[in-house]
């Protein structure tokens, strides 16, 4: 399943509205780390679609919703679940850490 990409203008119904869990990766084209995140956020994309979808926010381009959760630095990844943000990660991670993370949260 493909990366959703989502704005400050359709976050809400996209994310926090979702009926599944999505893993959101807040992210900007000049950000290396960010870009080494973007082949293992597709993986995990295509391996676990049947529980959550992943979704990409760019924080130049949407400063309202990396304002409005306290995004400092990137890449940071936040995992909602029922429209509420259950968990966050900053930084690169290993693909087993990232799935382990989310494992807890989506069996």
């Amino acid at each position: 399943m493909p990366t959703i990409v989502v704005t400050d203008a359709d976050f809400e119904q996209q994310v926090l509205k979702n009926d599944k869990p999505v893993l959101v990766d807040f992210w900007a084209e000049w950000c290396g780390p960010c870009r080494v995140m973007e082949p293992v956020l597709e993986e995990v994309s295509g391996e676990m679609s049947d529980k959550l979808s992943v979704a990409k926010l760019n924080v130049d381009e949407n400063p309202e919703v990396t304002q409005q959760f306290q995004v400092m630095s990137i890449p940071t990844m936040i995992l909602f679940k029922g429209g509420e943000p259950v968990d966050a990660m900053v930084g690169v991670m290993a693909k087993d850490a990232l799935t382990s993370k989310l494992n807890q949260h989506v069996g």
